[in-house]
């Protein structure tokens, strides 16, 4: 597996992917939605899936003394570790946002530690969601990613709108830390708890749909 994911981050990755790891620094912007910084991750992810389609990496790696399995799960595996990146990258500029005191996000949620643990959610809603599309039909990348995409959309935006009109998000959650330090740091350790379920469900779903393609 450590062989197959060095040939993931050699191969694999495109070079967007490196640019839009910067755009965590989006998270420094006045009143601007704290969630989008984390799409750009999925963006990278999905022209690294197309330039691998193009140059027929799936062929590549089933040519090596691996099973489909173990090339889904590296896959799996790469995409949760760049996510893991981004959202370290959008935390070193929250903490410096926070040292700027540039103040809250009237755009929705602040750059805080229930941000990262809702971030979490999304991450892993999208491995959900999008892993088992790509490797049901692996010629295919654009649709599935477009659907995904919106339904990630649809989460960003009902998060945000929590933010309004849920007294619990408006009033604990979207604040400054360290206020309610105690329930952040539940949200934040289930986000992870549920970032690493749904990335695990996705891939093994992903796995079995992948052992009845035949390439």
């Amino acid at each position: 597996m450590a062989k197959l994911l060095k040939k993931e981050f050699r191969l694999f990755t495109h070079p967007t992917s490196w640019m839009f790891l910067a755009f965590g620094a989006m998270v420094l912007i006045p009143g601007y939605p704290m969630y989008v910084p984390l799409f750009w991750v999925t963006l990278g992810l999905f022209y690294a899936c197309l330039s691998a389609r193009e140059n027929n990496d799936l062929y590549y790696t089933l040519l090596l003394p691996v099973r489909k399995r173990d090339a889904v799960r590296a896959r799996g595996l790469y995409f949760a570790l760049m996510e893991l990146l981004q959202l370290l990258v959008c935390a070193v500029f929250a903490i410096l946002r926070g040292a700027l005191k540039i103040g809250p996000n009237p755009a929705g949620m602040d750059a805080n530690l229930a941000f990262f643990g809702l971030g979490l959610i999304l991450m892993g809603l999208f491995n959900l969601l999008f892993l088992p599309r790509l490797y049901k039909n692996p010629s295919a990348v654009g649709k599935p990613f477009l659907v995904v995409t919106l339904l990630v959309f649809a989460y960003i935006v009902a998060a945000e709108v929590c933010c309004f009109v849920v007294p619990f998000f408006r009033d604990v959650l979207d604040t400054p830390d360290p206020q309610h330090l105690g329930a952040k740091l539940t949200v934040l350790i289930a986000g992870a708890a549920l970032f690493a379920a749904l990335t695990a469900l996705g891939t093994r779903r992903a796995e079995k749909l992948f052992e009845k393609v035949d390439l």
